[in-house]
Order: C-alpha cells, then structure tokens, then sequence
C-alpha cells in the first residue's frame, strides 16, 4: 500500500532505462583511510609491504608512502555504481579488463563514473538483457586510477513486475 507523497529512491535500472554513450556519476566519493586499506588487505589477506609497512614504502618503493592495495581502490569502484548500474541486477557475468592506472594513498578521495558501452537483450528469456559498462575511477584531482569493463545481467520492467514489483517481498509497518 503507497501513501500520499510517499517516495522511493531508485536503486540501479532496468535494461530499458539503460542507453548507450549515458554516463552515470556516482555519489559520494570515498576518501581512503589508512583503516580502511588495512583492513581490506588483513581481510583478504595481502600482507605486501607496500600496503601495510609504512617503513618499508618509505624506504624501499618509489612512491615513497603505502600504497592502497589495487583491488580495494575496484572493490569500492563497484560499490560506488551499484546504485546507479547494478542495483537491480540478476548477475553480475564478467569482468572483462581492469587496468590500475595510477596509485591511490590514504587520504585521498575516490570518485567513480560509468558508461553504458553497449546493451543485448537476452537470447534465451526475453525479460532481461546484458548490459556492457565501463567503470572509471579518479581522485580528488582527476587522475585516473582504476578503469574495468563488465557485463550484467538486468531485468527488463516486465520481470519485476511478474516478482512483485520494484521491492518485492518488502514488509509494511503495522502502527499500533
């Protein structure tokens, strides 16, 4: 049941809202912390020196600091577009290249935009399509530092509606 003036925020699109050449910029950034990279590399294991020992960046790489470990600096890229790309989506398919182009530290801040590069509408069900994007990443003075391609599966309008509508199997708040 929808009350007056109520309203939903829109999390990701369906294949029919996608065009070609559209560019979504995401928002907010994210600015790294040193928490945040350590964290991400204890989580995952990557115990290079290069992100966790700063002595060790400070004397023996060229940057002269830690680095935030590459797939940190993705893994928030794809979080930062599922809003707008990948929100309503019923697979994510592939992961076509990812290119780490410049170096991200801590304190730096991470913006993200993605581009529809092409869409297929699905040969087997005919209520969903393949969407083909390309996710760029830059900091707060616009170098790029991350660049990945990749395909998702989204549905058409019509699979939403046979599943019960744009949030299927949300419960109502009974007021007492």
């Amino acid at each position: 049941m929808s009350t007056s003036g109520s309203s939903q925020m829109q999390f990701g699109r369906y294949y029919e809202e996608f065009e070609v050449g559209a560019t979504y910029k995401h928002w907010p950034g994210k600015t790294v912390t040193e928490y945040d990279d350590h964290l991400f590399c204890l989580l995952t294991m990557n115990h290079h020196p290069l992100h966790l020992d700063a002595h060790y960046a400070a004397e023996n790489t060229d940057f002269g600091k830690n680095v935030v470990v590459g797939n940190y600096v993705y893994s928030l890229l794809l979080g930062m577009s599922v809003p707008d790309v990948s929100g309503k989506a019923i697979a994510n398919l592939e992961v076509s290249s990812l290119k780490h182009v410049a170096p991200t530290f801590h304190g730096d801040t991470v913006y993200g935009e993605t581009t529809v590069l092409d869409k297929t509408e699905s040969r087997s069900k005919d209520d969903r399509g393949i969407v083909h994007v390309e996710t760029i990443g830059y900091k707060q003075d616009s170098t790029v530092v991350c660049v990945f391609r990749r395909k998702v599966m989204v549905p058409k309008r019509s699979h939403a509606e046979a599943r019960g509508g744009e949030q299927p199997g949300r419960p109502e708040p009974v007021r007492r």
